[in-house]
């Protein structure tokens, strides 16, 4: 009998201007690790940071998609993330808040507009 279904890791693509640029950013500014990088300059690339895994794709590509993304990475330790990642520098869009809907949530954007939402459950 084969294991049940299981989801690991959500792997989403992100449409930026500049890929190069867009790397520094996700690596220097929200702690990611660069998985890889094709071509030089670079016109495709992976940076992760545990289970979330970013694709940075070029507008040249898909140039309707440039800065459309919008991600809602649950986490835990939210303050503590907000707190490293304004520490850095990021602008942040909305600071966390608590939402009637029971989560507490930060947001940002990237270079390119994509919207990134950090989002942790209430305690009651």
């Amino acid at each position: 009998m084969s294991p049940a279904p299981a989801l690991h890791t959500l792997s989403a693509v992100l449409v930026v201007g500049d890929v190069a640029r867009a790397i520094g950013f996700y690596v220097e500014k929200l702690g990611c690790i660069e998985c890889f990088r094709v071509g030089d300059p670079p016109h495709f690339a992976a940076v992760e940071r545990e289970a979330l895994v970013l694709n940075l794709m070029p507008a040249s590509r898909a140039p309707a998609a440039l800065g459309q993304a919008q991600l809602h990475v649950m986490v835990s330790g939210l303050d503590a993330l907000h707190a490293e990642i304004a520490g850095r520098g990021v602008a942040i869009e909305v600071t966390p808040t608590d939402f009637d809907y029971g989560l507490r949530e930060f947001s940002l954007r990237d270079p390119d507009g994509n919207r990134i939402t950090f989002a942790e459950e209430l305690r009651v």
